[in-house]
């Protein structure tokens, strides 16, 4: 086990070679779940009345968000880990492009697979850019709801009427 150690850390190494410990570090505090982008999200969502699991393990790509009595996905993406292109948010660097490229790269692979994966198995797809989001936090709102359409609990008030809701206190 000590040798399998070993092995991993000096793969790890090789691929920080030449990166300051500050740099390292910054990159290491990259989270890739329940990211301030994918939480604001998920916050705006439960404030709306949409009820949702998040990171589903059983799904390809273990989706962000998914609806499973919707069939629905919402995917949280950020521009520069995903290689959205955008600017300023989705450029790549200018230096160590050597590493960037084929990381990028890969990430946008993986994604293109899981979607069409999840496709394949009749769940619907939403991607939530992070430039879409900052631009237009409204307008994220309105694309949500026309994705998911109306909750639960907006359909149960179009049937049951105001008077029927049981009041608290």
């Amino acid at each position: 086990m000590a040798d399998g150690r070993s092995l991993l850390q000096s793969s790890r190494t090789r691929r920080f070679e030449g990166v300051t410990g500050g740099r390292r570090r910054n990159m290491q505090a990259n989270r890739s779940k329940n990211t301030q982008l994918e939480m604001a999200i998920r916050q705006t969502l439960h404030a709306m009345g949409y009820r949702f699991r998040v990171h589903a393990k059983e799904l390809p790509g273990n989706p962000d968000i998914a609806f499973s009595a919707r069939r629905k996905i919402v995917e949280v993406r950020g521009c520069f880990w995903h290689g959205h292109g955008c600017h300023p948010l989705g450029q790549l660097p200018k230096s160590r492009t050597d590493y960037w490229t084929p990381k990028i790269s890969g990430n946008r692979e993986r994604d293109v697979r899981n979607e069409a994966a999840l496709r394949a198995l009749g769940w619907e797809v939403l991607i939530l850019w992070e430039c879409q989001v900052r631009a237009n936090p409204t307008g994220i709102r309105k694309e949500l709801r026309k994705f998911l359409g109306p909750t639960r609990l907006s359909v149960q008030k179009g049937k049951l009427g105001s008077s029927s809701r049981m009041r608290l206190g």
